[in-house]
């Protein structure tokens, strides 16, 4: 940012192009600087304890939904489909936060949008577990190397320096939902192929 900026002082700004070029660049460093400190914000709340939950009975099948329409003009723009692997799915209640299931819905999603393919798709399925709900979100994306995943969960860990860098990422989104999941009682998990895709798959508790 201080270098776009730096280099527009020192300029005549008598090229309107690279004075452009040069500000979207400064703006697009500033979005990510801004999603950084709240990431870092959020996540050393969670772990210093304050960090309320709000739990409420709430149908986690329409939430998927909210979500996915929510994202559906960026995963468009990268030629990726969002949807539910059954769209006729019946109401699922669970006993969770909205607000925070919310963000490890989009967390996710955005993750399979960044690391997808053309043409690629991440489909949601939701499985009875008795007690709980597994939530499933699947991918045909670049995958991961099985040596990355014992590490995918902790703070700032990266599996391709360059890319996460190049996609804007903290380096913190998964590290936070597990916090959350974490706060609930609950579990995330990842399975994943090189060249194949991924799967990540929490639970949450069926409301009674």
């Amino acid at each position: 940012i201080q270098g776009y900026i730096d280099t527009l002082v020192d300029s005549d700004l008598t090229d309107p192009e690279l004075t452009r070029k040069f500000l979207e660049r400064a703006s697009t460093g500033c979005d990510r600087l801004s999603s950084l400190i709240l990431d870092l914000d959020q996540i050393t709340n969670i772990e210093s304890g304050n960090f309320p939950m709000h739990m409420e009975r709430f149908d986690v099948v329409a939430l998927a939904k909210k979500v996915i329409e929510s994202l559906e003009p960026m995963a468009s723009y990268k030629g990726i489909a969002l949807r539910l692997k059954n769209p006729q799915e019946k109401p699922i209640m669970v006993e969770a936060d909205p607000k925070r299931i919310e963000q490890i819905f989009t967390n996710l999603m955005v993750n399979s949008v960044n690391y997808g393919i053309p043409s690629g798709e991440t489909r949601i399925r939701f499985y009875d577990m008795d007690t709980n709900v597994l939530i499933e979100l699947a991918d045909n994306g670049i995958g991961i190397a099985s040596e990355h995943l014992p590490r995918l969960f902790e703070r700032f860990y990266r599996v391709d320096k360059s890319r996460s860098r190049h996609e804007g990422g903290s380096g913190l989104g998964l590290a936070i939902c597990k916090h959350i999941l974490d706060h609930h009682n609950q579990t995330i998990s990842v399975r994943s192929t090189e060249g194949v895709g991924s799967t990540f798959a929490f639970t949450l508790k069926k409301a009674s």
